[in-house]
């Protein structure tokens, strides 16, 4: 017999056959049409639009006359606009540094204090928002009246004169500063809670820099969004305040609009639709001053491959996994 020997097979080299279930693939599902986003849309727009367009129709449409645009075109020559508007945006500009001034170190002093005294600045600055203006500006002609009789023979008394004159009236600025208090709270209020300040303000101190110069050179430049919210909305309120300073018997921009409305109807809803609108283009400039490209987006860009990084256990003295060449075998 001849003997058996085993025959030896050449082995297929390849990847190994993976016996683990193949999963299906996983079809995306589709999304709804959600027609109730589109319907809402569209009537908060009716809600806004249709007053506006209204009213720009009653300022260009004259009966038996047809559309004339009579009514802007006066509105740089009517007596007393440009007065007014000057004296609100002065009125503004000084209500905003005074605000500022007040809140901003304020609030860095209760980051940087115990907590417990959060709530009592929140609480001090929301005020306003409970008090109605007619009991606030009531309570502001009451001291103005009875303050020159009581303080004649003191120094206070020109003082009294001084807060009320009607070139630029003081009073206004103070009263207009209560009022933007709750706004400029919750604006630099949301703006230092996406800041570490306690951090912040420790390294510029270990670095030798004052108190002025941590608030001015490292606390205010990353609150710029913040501050430029703050001021837009005391500007918007100084310019449309109407109750304060018309019961104190001054005359800034909102008051001027009202008297104008008797004599000039039309162009007194004209200049209420420039205002509007140019306040809607500062709060568009403002919304994307703040929404910038400041934050990159992260980066898909593969890592460099460097010498020290592809061989870290030779760099630390351990075995090499690198190839080595044999002699005589190349």
């Amino acid at each position: 017999m001849a003997a058996l020997t085993p025959v030896s097979r050449p082995s297929v080299s390849g990847p190994p056959v993976s016996t683990a279930p193949v999963a299906a693939p996983v079809k995306p599902a589709r999304r709804r049409p959600r027609y109730w986003r589109g319907a809402v849309l569209t009537v908060a727009g009716l809600y806004f639009l249709t007053p506006l367009v209204s009213s720009f129709v009653f300022t260009v449409h004259v009966p038996n006359q047809g559309v004339t645009f009579a009514a802007y075109s006066g509105i740089l020559s009517a007596d007393g606009f440009t007065e007014s508007l000057f004296l609100s945006l002065s009125l503004a500009a000084a209500t905003i540094a005074l605000a500022l001034l007040l809140v901003v170190p304020a609030l860095v002093a209760v980051r940087l204090g115990p907590p417990r005294l959060r709530a009592v600045v929140e609480i001090v600055c929301m005020l306003p928002l409970v008090v109605p203006p007619i009991a606030l500006v009531t309570g502001i002609a009451t001291v103005l009246r009875w303050g020159p009789d009581h303080f004649s023979r003191t120094p206070l008394y020109q003082t009294f004169l001084a807060v009320q004159n009607e070139s630029f009236p003081v009073v206004l600025v103070l009263a207009y500063t209560v009022l933007a208090l709750p706004f400029v709270h919750r604006s630099l209020d949301a703006g230092l809670r996406a800041v570490d300040v306690p951090t912040l303000v420790e390294a510029a101190r270990n670095c030798g820099a004052g108190r002025l110069y941590v608030i001015l050179r490292v606390i205010l430049p990353n609150l710029r969004s913040s501050l430029a919210g703050a001021s837009f909305l005391t500007l918007a309120l100084v310019l449309g305040e109407y109750t304060v300073a018309s019961l104190l018997g001054f005359r800034p921009f909102a008051v001027w609009i009202v008297s104008v409305s008797g004599a000039e109807a039309r162009m007194s809803v004209a200049v209420s639709l420039l205002s509007l609108l140019i306040t809607w283009a500062l709060l568009l400039v403002l919304s994307r001053a703040g929404t910038g490209s400041s934050a990159a987006g992260p980066s898909t860009a593969p890592a460099a491959t460097t010498p020290a990084a592809s061989a870290p256990a030779a760099s630390a003295g351990g075995p090499s996994t690198a190839p080595t060449a044999v002699p005589g075998k190349e």
